[in-house]
């Protein structure tokens, strides 16, 4: 393996009405709440197409995740085997990016409401993905 480092700088940060990790369902349609994605102004360019209605995939930083963790039980129910958290959605993991489909409510500037999201207050966000239907379309 190589021994490189890669740097990633968030472009924004989420801001939920979830502040504690327990209170966060599993899955964003599993009860995540409306979330207000908070952008870097200078980066305003770039969500100039997104639209309500639009599904995207927010890829996010789990700033609080234990990166030791390579084994858990899925979904913390510890009457189920233990498996290797590259095959689970464990936000705990070497490297913790978090993979959330979510669906845009509304655009006000450099702020996105989406619903369904179930990362925390001040989760950094890494970046945003259309959910690509026919390839061709974007």
């Amino acid at each position: 393996m190589h021994d490189a480092e890669y740097v990633i700088r968030p472009v924004g940060r989420v801001s939920s009405p979830l502040v504690d990790l327990a209170d966060a369902p599993r899955q964003g349609d599993e009860g995540g709440p409306e979330a207000w994605l908070e952008f870097d102004p200078a980066l305003a360019e770039a969500l100039g197409d997104l639209r309500a209605g639009d599904d995207v995939l927010l890829l996010t930083w789990l700033d609080r995740a234990d990166r030791d963790v390579l084994v858990v039980h899925p979904r913390g129910d510890v009457s189920r085997p233990q498996q290797g958290v590259f095959t689970t959605r464990s936000p705990d993991r070497p490297n913790p990016i978090g993979l959330h489909r979510v669906t845009v409510v509304g655009v006000d500037g450099v702020r996105v409401l989406v619903r369904n999201l179930e990362a925390i207050d001040g989760t950094p966000i890494v970046d945003v993905k259309p959910v690509l239907g026919d390839v061709g379309d974007r």
